[in-house]
């Protein structure tokens, strides 16, 4: 009878997180690697949401009216934003800056965490310098985050 009762609580908790309403967070960090420091690093938290169906249109070969959404509409003007240090300075790069960025982005997962959010994946990408006339780069990680909607 024990072992019954167990298994039905087990499958109630089952059901339940397959019926939980789950809420997505993305932040995103940008780390500058231009050359002598003269890039912006950062991490970006949007503190607006926004319906991606209010942007979105659908195409077809009989339908290929172009999406007119407006970007100042899209554009999110209430954002956090932690300054980083950059990965470069005059010297060359600089593994310190490297680690104090690790320990601002490792404050904001915990923080995330103990709000509820869930680190579900984490994606990254990097923009290098192409040459000696590019000068531009960008290291990019996408940090999405899950919970429960409250």
């Amino acid at each position: 009878m024990k072992k019954l009762g167990l298994l039905l609580i087990v499958a109630l908790i089952t059901f339940m997180d397959a019926n939980a309403q789950v809420e997505y967070k993305v932040i995103t960090s940008v780390e500058s690697i231009v050359s002598s420091g003269l890039g912006r690093s950062r991490i970006v938290s949007a503190l607006e949401d926004r319906n991606y169906k209010d942007f979105t249109t659908n195409r077809s070969e009989e339908d290929d009216e172009r999406n007119k959404s407006d970007r100042g509409e899209i554009r999110v003007k209430n954002f956090e934003e932690t300054k980083l240090l950059n990965f470069y300075n005059i010297g060359g790069i600089r593994f310190q800056n490297i680690a104090a960025n690790d320990a601002v982005v490792s404050s904001k997962i915990n923080t995330m965490s103990e709000e509820g959010w869930e680190l579900a994946f984490v994606t990254s990408a990097v923009e290098s310098d192409s040459g000696k006339d590019d000068g531009q780069g960008i290291f990019i990680t996408r940090y999405v985050f899950k919970r429960n909607k409250q």
